[in-house]
């Protein structure tokens, strides 16, 4: 295959890409295409956008949520304000309580107790909570810190030293320190596994179920269960004040054997944190100890959703980016426009809906940031393009003006369509032009001469077209081919051709008396007008189009024009083209039968300075002719010995010595 013509096309496209954008448009379209990445791929990061992020994750987590039956698996067991007012201890917290459940709770027999409450200042009864943690024989954790890895509790140092003390003291082995520490974002919504330092024992769930390595460094987001009925606790909720003393307590074992055991606070403003569900729904922030607890349950259903990897999110950072470029560019109808941004638009939502349902983690998934990328590549590149698309426009008006009236040339430009290759009949008013020895005269002078000759003469003629809203099709050599009735069509376009052919012709006068000195005299500016039907559209290729007019009525207006030359006339119109003209008046010079036409036509000339007093009168006569009086042929040749400049005239009474009433002078030759 012969590829040696593609490189060169495709160069020159580039090349002209470059020069029609421009190096500043391109370069400002480029960096906000470096912004529109960059937000669609950082907007988690971002100061605004991130708390659009979170709002717009909470919706797909709490969507997302697996309604579940209450869990069997883990009771949680707390202080409420009724056991505050019950022992009458609010801070520290009662550690006689806590020591009579942990004894009553050991005999049930639970799996595991974790225990959510910081041991950090001394109280009177810290020594019988020693014992009954020593006496224990169930695997139990209790609460440990440091002041490194929870600056966001505010311990003092003395409150560290405690917790580290008590747990010296505490010599069971069944009983292991652990880690409480949750991190919940800035909006207090706990949304992530919380990260684990090395200094710190395992997490509570982690504790409670050794063997869960993958967890011990997952930081993805928290599955939490919803329960079936809103009213419904996900997990079993019991006061600690009903494990008091063992006789109460015996009849909660069901609850507690062969369970895990959360022991925590339940108290207003106090280790409280928000979830997507709670923030969504506007409910109130549940306990740590619950969270903690959700932590559980997840590990115990060997939930891990799975993170998107970064390379996956830059990728569609750049694809939603060049979606968003590429529709910008896209060049169909309004509704499709908008049916293609709403599935765009559509895909954005659904997929991170959908991607979160099926397990895999979607907090990192920018959709703020996508659609943000997305609307300031659609901008920018739209902005862009509309920016070369007005210069374009205003180019191409420029040119069109050129060859069309004004309102034509708006039309073609708002659209385009008009330009296809593609024709179709009108009727149509076309004038033709000439300048008569112009091309012997342009072998006699210098061709610089015959250059601004022609230039001046063809330029103002197309003023003179356009300024009464003619199309011109073509200029061959000297001549000027315009029409009127296409693209667009005027009630008006009779006068205006026919003001129009006037004008040409008065200019061709002036123009061929002010030529410079040492040029050759110019002869006169002959025009032909015609109405009738043609084939009027775009014809040619799809690289080279003119748009133009075919058939019988230019043909006729070219004979017309050609035939001033034996009839010593000026401007001739057929009476098709001056029957509904009212601002030009003609005057009837007979029938002819135009060359190489077998269909004689009625001509008229425009009633100029030197015709005018007899135009009225010819009239008259020449109709009495048609009617069969052949005096009024004797009359029109008195009248033209009465007028001896008239030339036409002269001409029209030789023509009818040899025409018989109704009938027509046939001319020969051009």
């Amino acid at each position: 295959m012969d590829t040696s013509g593609s490189d060169p096309e495709q160069s020159g496209r580039f090349a002209r890409l470059w020069r029609e954008v421009g190096p500043l448009r391109l370069s400002a379209s480029a960096v906000l295409l470096i912004l529109a990445v960059l937000i669609a791929r950082l907007s988690w990061a971002l100061p605004f956008t991130d708390e659009i992020e979170r709002v717009l994750f909470d919706v797909r987590a709490s969507y997302a949520m697996e309604r579940a039956e209450q869990d069997e698996r883990i009771t949680i067991v707390t202080y409420e304000e009724d056991t505050l007012l019950n022992t009458g201890v609010r801070s520290p917290l009662d550690r006689e309580i806590l020591a009579n459940a942990l004894r009553s709770l050991d005999a049930m027999q639970p799996r595991a107790i974790a225990i959510d409450i910081l041991i950090d200042q001394p109280t009177a009864n810290d020594d019988l909570l020693v014992a009954a943690l020593n006496d224990m024989q169930t695997p139990t954790f209790l609460a440990y810190v440091t002041m490194e890895s929870n600056e966001n509790l505010r311990l003092q140092p003395r409150q560290v030293d405690f917790i580290a003390d008590l747990h010296r003291r505490i010599t069971n082995d069944l009983v292991q320190p652990t880690s409480v520490k949750l991190g919940a974002d800035n909006d207090n919504v706990q949304r992530s596994w919380p990260e684990q330092p090395a200094d710190l024992p395992p997490l509570m769930a982690n504790s409670l179920v050794p063997g869960n390595e993958a967890y011990r460094t997952h930081r993805g987001s928290i599955a939490y269960r919803r329960p079936f009925f809103e009213n419904e606790p996900p997990f079993m909720k019991l006061a600690i004040d009903f494990f008091a003393n063992d006789e109460e307590a015996a009849f909660l074992s069901t609850f507690i054997t062969d369970r895990y055991v959360l022991i925590g606070t339940d108290l207003p403003d106090i280790d409280r944190f928000e979830t997507p569900l709670t923030r969504l729904q506007g409910n109130d922030p549940i306990a740590g100890v619950e969270v903690h607890g959700h932590l559980l349950a997840q590990m115990l259903d060997g939930t891990m959703l799975r993170s998107v990897p970064s390379w996956v999110l830059w990728a569609t950072a750049l694809l939603v980016v060049l979606c968003g470029a590429l529709t910008s560019l896209s060049d169909v109808r309004l509704w499709k426009l908008a049916v293609l941004i709403a599935i765009q638009a559509a895909v954005i939502v659904v997929v991170p809906f959908t991607l979160h349902r099926v397990g895999v983690d979607t907090q990192s998934l920018p959709v703020f940031g996508w659609l943000g990328g997305w609307i300031i590549a659609f901008t920018a590149i739209g902005a862009a393009a509309r920016s070369v698309g007005a210069e374009k426009r205003e180019y191409v008006q420029g040119a069109l003006n050129k060859y069309l009236p004004p309102d034509v040339a708006n039309q073609i430009v708002a659209d385009p369509d008009r330009l296809s290759l593609r024709g179709e009949k009108r009727e149509i008013y076309a004038v033709f032009t000439d300048l008569e020895g112009f091309t012997k005269l342009s072998h006699a002078i210098e061709p610089e001469m015959v250059a601004s000759l022609l230039n001046r003469y063809l330029d103002k003629m197309s003023e003179i077209v356009l300024e009464y809203g003619g199309t011109i099709d073509k200029f061959v050599g000297d001549a000027v081919v315009a029409f009127w009735g296409a693209p667009i069509a005027r009630p008006d376009d009779a006068d205006r051709a026919a003001q129009c052919a006037v004008a040409m012709w008065r200019f061709g006068e002036e123009f061929r008396k002010s030529t410079p000195d040492g040029v050759p005299p110019i002869g006169r500016t002959r025009v032909g007008l015609h109405c009738g039907e043609a084939i009027v559209g775009n014809f040619g290729g799809e690289e080279r189009i003119q748009y133009t007019a075919l058939g019988d009525a230019m043909n006729t207006a070219a004979r017309l024009e050609s035939a001033n030359k034996q009839t010593d006339t000026v401007a001739l119109a057929s009476r098709e083209a001056v029957e509904k003209v009212t601002k030009v008046d003609f005057r009837c010079l007979g029938r002819v039968t135009l060359s190489g036409r077998a269909t004689p036509v009625e001509i008229y000339e425009p009633v100029l300075e030197i015709t005018a007093g007899s135009a009225a009168m010819l009239d008259s006569l020449y109709r009495e002719f048609e009617q069969g009086h052949e005096q009024a042929r004797e009359k029109i040749a008195e009248l033209a010995a009465q007028n001896g400049e008239d030339a036409a005239l002269q001409n029209f009474a030789k023509r009818l010595i040899n025409t018989e009433p109704g009938g027509s002078y046939v001319l020969h030759g051009k």
